[in-house]
């Protein structure tokens, strides 16, 4: 099963207000494992950039000013996600601004369908808990080291690990399904694995012998009367 986990970052907090998206990050993943494909672009959001937007993610209007806009990342972007399920850590916000920008270049809106909502699930599996991203991470023992902003691809990496963990995938301190994860990088299905030969399970003559002897020992047991 392919899906596609999403994160975006942007100027602010509200599209219809004029915020914009200034970086998409995506991370492929099957059966929940990273094949280690993925989608990156910075956007060129075509206005300012507001002080806190920047103390979130440190994306200055400087260092966008020469990045494609959204029009010209659309289409690899389309294509990438294909109609693939995505897995959004808060999807009403990711799904509100991209499809606010594909409104503005009159293409179809990504159905919320398709979105798995990465809080909702940490909400339902840990009532009352903090499910921000840093706080799963936390919870499930993900190194936050290289986080020192928001960065929609580091945000979408980190978002893998967690999101194995919501589905039971791993356990805190255990690195489990690394064969599924190399294989699904390399396109393969099926793992092969050894053929082990059948235990024997038939008592040794020794020991049938001593089991009946044991039963020497009990008194007209049921197993013997032929009924």
């Amino acid at each position: 099963m392919r899906e596609v986990i999403l994160d975006t970052e942007t100027t602010g907090l509200d599209p219809s207000s004029g915020d914009r998206v200034v970086e998409i990050g995506c991370i492929e993943t099957h059966n929940h494992m990273p094949t280690g494909a993925h989608f990156h672009c910075y956007v060129n959001p075509e206005r300012d950039m507001p002080e806190g937007a920047f103390a979130v993610h440190g994306l200055s209007s400087e260092f966008l000013s020469d990045k494609p806009i959204f029009a010209d990342v659309a289409a690899p972007f389309l294509e990438f996600i294909g109609t693939d399920p995505l897995v959004i850590h808060n999807a009403k916000f990711d799904m509100g601004f991209l499809n606010a920008e594909l409104s503005r270049l009159d293409k179809p809106a990504i159905e919320y369908s398709r979105a798995v909502d990465t809080v909702a699930l940490a909400r339902r599996r840990y009532p009352g808990a903090q499910v921000s991203l840093d706080a799963l991470c936390r919870r499930f023992e993900i190194d936050l080291s290289r986080r020192e902003k928001h960065g929609a691809l580091l945000d979408a990496e980190l978002l893998a690990e967690v999101y194995l963990y919501l589905m039971g995938g791993r356990q805190p301190g255990l690195d489990l399904n690394v064969d599924a994860a190399k294989a699904a990088a390399e396109g393969i299905t099926e793992i092969e694995r050894p053929q082990r030969p059948a235990r024997p399970h038939a008592p040794s003559p020794a020991e049938a012998e001593a089991h009946e002897a044991f039963l020497d020992q009990i008194t007209d047991p049921i197993w013997r009367s032929g009924t």
